[in-house]
């Protein structure tokens, strides 16, 4: 009988997805380490009642989406000033050209910052991850017709709040 999975082989075997989930749900750069290490704190905390018949990485993202949740609504009521970007500038690429990457990310940002936390999920697992709708609703336990339905809401507030910057709501 199988023991199932310990928190070493969920960080080896899932480590790079939980990573990019919660980069991809709004933690920030310089923050993500430290809220990776918060979803192993709750990993380890909560690894007993792990339901076996369920897929690791929907259990992951289900703990990610609270932590990158959590994480968001503390920044609203303490948001810090920035220095600068917080993006480190490749050699070779000129500033200028780094400027406009980073205007275009924080629009990126503020588009997804913007969504609720259904929309942005669905947007981020099909747009970003790949994922097939089916996959998808399994993920986040919704019916397949939500997840379309989810998707098709977060696109549109996406296409608009990158073409009109100012639309998008903070």
């Amino acid at each position: 009988m199988s023991q199932g999975p310990t928190v070493e082989s969920l960080l080896r075997d899932h480590g790079p997805f939980v990573w990019r989930t919660l980069a991809r749900l709004g933690v920030r750069g310089p923050d993500v380490e430290d809220m990776f290490q918060e979803v192993f704190v709750v990993v380890h905390r909560r690894l007993d009642s792990f339901d076996r018949s369920a897929r690791e990485t929907t259990w992951l993202f289900g703990i990610c989406l609270r932590v990158a949740s959590d994480y968001r609504r503390r920044r609203r009521r303490k948001p810090e000033q920035s220095l600068g970007d917080d993006q480190p500038r490749s050699a070779g690429i000129s500033p200028e050209d780094h400027a406009i990457s980073s205007q275009l990310r924080a629009r990126v940002d503020a588009a997804l910052d913007a969504m609720d936390d259904d929309r942005r999920a669905v947007f981020v697992l099909f747009e970003l991850e790949g994922m097939d709708c089916a996959s998808i609703a399994e993920l986040v336990g919704a019916k397949v017709g939500t997840v379309y339905s989810r998707l098709r809401a977060a696109r549109a507030e996406f296409r608009k709040a990158i073409e009109d910057p100012k639309e998008v709501r903070r």
